[in-house]
């Protein structure tokens, strides 16, 4: 089996542990007494602590290599997850989500292991196993998840802690050292990518008009899609007294539908129509999709939210990121990749949190009803955007979900 089949399947496994656990955590939070605000926070301290950690363990497999720092993150995962089973508080359900962002944040090193392992022009599409791995998680692991939720929360955080150190066992046996001995020192992982410089790339991408209405739609889309999936199981068990069960398989669902698109369709619509339609066209379905979602009293409407919520994430998503790389030029790929990460995960912090507070404070529909608003003036920007900005200068650059 070839390295990238191998990094493939031992980040899908490592994915299936975070589905399991993501349509659980606003229940199991809320037996433990969290107000829906909180709840936002318990989602959020997970992208928050990957945001602050993950330049760390890049560096670190710079110094020791991909394949220990890779172990030790599939080991945190692990320990999370079996904190997760065993949580009897709140704190302790803290806990488990800073562990696994702080311990588990290792998208950098598996970007670096998959650069190590490819050639140049072989790059884009192994990073592209990233995010495919990041949507085939997202449909299996919420159905299992849903489904082990019948024998309790613990339960299923036992499982994926399981599946977690089963797959660490199999990486440790088969995953090899990539890394060379010799130094790097022009390596993207190899320089300062802390806090400080990734706000001065931030911003010194921001002067560009192009790439500042890009990654602005980038993080507005994600800012939504993160409320989404903090809320959306507690909008259901409001309105539809559904449980964690339902909430597993609507969101392994809309994993699905994105799966199909990104995977698909994403290619051909993109050569017929080009990203800035795409752009336009995906907020235009997302406005639509978070409007329905409060207004839903039955199974059928659901499905059909999340039908259009999934259909305009998966074109967004992939049209955006590609946008910004041709953008940004041949010569930063790895600069702009390091900033679209980090502005999503700030993204997924304030959406989580955002979207708790408002369910909460003002009431379960408010979160869709500001996503759909938001989306709608993302769909003007994006058409102000098509009209007055420039074509791209590059070729079509395949870019996936970013994690």
């Amino acid at each position: 089996m070839s390295r990238l089949a191998l990094v493939f399947i031992t980040i899908f496994v490592d994915l299936i542990g975070f589905g399991i656990v993501l349509p659980l955590l606003p229940f199991y939070a809320q037996d433990f007494g969290a107000s829906p605000a909180v709840i936002g926070a318990v989602v959020a301290v997970h992208p928050a602590t990957q945001f602050i950690f993950a330049p760390f363990w890049g560096r670190l497999s710079d110094r020791y290599g991909r394949r220990p720092i890779l172990l030790v993150g599939l080991l945190g995962s692990g320990l999370s997850y079996l904190v997760f089973g065993f949580a009897t508080s709140l704190a302790w359900l803290f806990a488990s989500r800073i562990v696994a962002g702080a311990v588990g944040a290792n998208v950098p090193v598996v970007q670096a292991y998959i650069a190590d392992s490819t050639k140049p022009e072989d790059r884009t599409r192994g990073m592209g196993l990233v995010g495919a791995a990041f949507g085939l998680g997202f449909v299996v692991g919420p159905a299992i998840g849903g489904g082990l939720s019948h024998f309790g929360y613990g339960v299923a955080g036992l499982f994926a802690a399981a599946i977690s150190f089963a797959n660490a066992l199999v990486a440790f046996a088969l995953l090899p050292e990539t890394r060379k001995r010799e130094p790097r020192p022009g390596s993207a992982t190899g320089r300062a990518i802390g806090i400080p410089a990734r706000v001065w790339q931030a911003v010194r991408f921001a002067r560009r008009p192009t790439l500042r209405f890009v990654l602005g739609l980038v993080v507005l889309v994600t800012f939504v899609f993160a409320g989404l999936t903090t809320v959306f199981p507690l909008l259901i068990a409001r309105e539809l007294s559904y449980g964690p069960r339902h909430a597993g398989y609507l969101l392994a669902f809309l994993g699905l539908i994105m799966a199909i698109v990104q995977g698909k369709l994403i290619g051909p619509l993109a050569r017929r129509f080009n990203e800035r339609r795409l752009i336009v066209a995906g907020f235009l379905m997302l406005t639509i999709g978070y409007g329905i979602m409060p207004l839903a009293r039955g199974l059928l409407m659901i499905c059909v939210a999340l039908l259009f919520i999934g259909v305009g994430t998966a074109l967004d998503w992939p049209s955006l990121n590609g946008l910004a790389s041709k953008y940004a030029g041949a010569d930063v790929q790895g600069a702009i990749l390091g900033v679209l990460q980090s502005l999503s995960g700030l993204a997924r912090v304030g959406g989580a949190v955002w979207a708790g507070w408002t369910f909460g404070r003002w009431s379960p529909a408010a979160p869709f009803v500001l996503s759909s608003l938001l989306m709608s003036l993302a769909a003007v920007l994006a058409v102000w955007f098509m009209i007055r900005m420039p074509d791209p200068p590059s070729a079509p650059v395949e870019v996936g979900i970013p994690v």
